[in-house]
């Protein structure tokens, strides 16, 4: 356990790597596969950070109130790209893309031992997003 508190990230960790590995990890808790969830997880992100910037538009309800669970999830899965990534502008937000704008921006090992279990730990504990999410980063500074 002292290895992974002496490991650095290769790069500084942003609120949106924070939001993005927290709403992977609740959606996986909700059942969705692991790759599922991480093209999710780094959707939803960038979703909520163009918002901010006035980017993008909020996205359509599933249903109008009168579909069964069978029915919103069958319309659902149409709109996903493969049945299981959403898109934005044509891009697939897909499990690889993940590993490559977050596991590999700060590090494999990083990701492994440090950043994903502290996520789990605070979310386990019942600690929201907006709690953590500067809390959390704050002694995780680059090489």
């Amino acid at each position: 356990m002292a290895e992974s508190r002496t490991l650095k990230p290769e790069r500084p960790i942003r609120r949106f790597d924070v939001f993005a590995e927290y709403r992977k990890q609740e959606e996986e808790e909700k059942g969705l596969s692991e790759d599922e969830a991480m093209g999710y997880g780094l959707w939803v992100a960038k979703v909520v950070a163009s918002r901010k910037f006035g980017g993008a538009k909020a996205h359509d309800r599933d249903d109008d109130g009168h579909a069964s669970d069978e029915e919103r999830e069958k319309a659902r899965r149409k709109r996903l790209v493969d049945g299981k990534w959403h898109a934005l502008d044509g891009e697939p937000q897909t499990d690889a893309l993940f590993e490559k704008e977050i596991v590999e921006r700060m590090g494999r090992a990083f990701y492994q031992r440090t950043f994903a279990p502290a996520i789990e730990d605070a979310r386990t504990s019942g600690k929201s997003y907006e709690s953590i999410r500067d809390a959390i980063r704050k002694g995780w500074k680059p090489n």
